[in-house]
């Protein structure tokens, strides 16, 4: 299997010529390159973001907002184990799919809510949520019913990623990254491969995202897990609640409004 020249990390691009990074200029239009030039001053971040805009068909107005996205700190930075679980090259081409963190900002203002609003939320902006997962990924359905020995799951949200050639179930949680989260992907995982998965099909992937997670509390959670899975966190804007918690509380403003009477 071969794998174009346009999934090269940056860091590649930077070692592979010190002083110029040369890629074919037409992949993009010239109103890409005159943006690009006013946005981005390194010659191998500029590189990286044209190749990208090439692969996935971004337009002018896309690009600019990944880059202020700051997509190239993201992509490829999910924390995983697809070196241990999947054979190379897929455990590449996974690597480099799944970022950390993603932006789901299109959401809105996400207050009080529980994973179900959120998931909702997702699925009704799917062209959204699809430009932000990447090209590649194809959305199947919220909420997947799998009955497994007389009882009844429902996985937040099934996907499919043509290049991976596999499924990609995601979890979605809107607190802190738990390990205890990892061991019901990961039987999710294994349902997806018994009762969806053609033979045709790769190792089915699992994708936690959390609000917020410990990186290292996420490494340990997936030492010795045998199914393909990678863990990221996700934001939106500012919470209601994290600015509420911020503001004075009733009782603190009627201490002093009494104090001042």
């Amino acid at each position: 299997m071969h794998f174009p020249i346009l999934q090269v990390p940056l860091a590649e691009l930077k070692e592979a010529n010190h002083e110029f990074v040369q890629v074919p200029l037409a992949q993009i239009t010239w109103y890409h390159h005159i943006s690009l030039l006013s946005k981005v001053k390194d010659d191998a971040e500029r590189a990286y973001y044209i190749t990208e805009t090439a692969q996935n068909g971004w337009s002018r107005d896309v690009m600019m907002m990944q880059i202020e996205n700051g997509y190239i700190h993201t992509k490829g930075r999910a924390i995983n184990n697809f070196t241990q679980t999947l054979p190379p090259p897929q455990s590449d081409l996974a690597r480099y799919i799944f970022k950390d963190p993603y932006n789901f900002s299109f959401l809105g203002t996400v207050a009080l809510q529980n994973e179900l609003d959120i998931e909702k939320s997702l699925t009704n902006k799917v062209t959204e949520f699809l430009l932000e997962m990447g090209r590649g990924f194809a959305y199947i359905d919220r909420q997947y019913h799998i009955s497994v020995d007389g009882d009844d799951y429902y996985i937040d949200i099934l996907m499919y990623h043509l290049k991976l050639h596999c499924y990609v179930v995601i979890e979605l949680k809107a607190v802190e990254f738990k390990p205890e989260f990892v061991s019901k992907l990961n039987f999710y995982i294994s349902a997806v491969d018994e009762y969806v998965k053609s033979p045709e099909d790769k190792p089915t992937i699992g994708l936690l995202l959390c609000r917020t997670k410990s990186d290292k509390k996420a490494e340990f959670s997936l030492r010795g897990i045998t199914q393909p899975m990678g863990i990221a966190q996700y934001e939106t804007e500012k919470l209601f609640a994290d600015v509420a918690s911020a503001l004075p509380q009733i009782e603190e403003i009627e201490k002093k409004m009494a104090e001042n009477n």
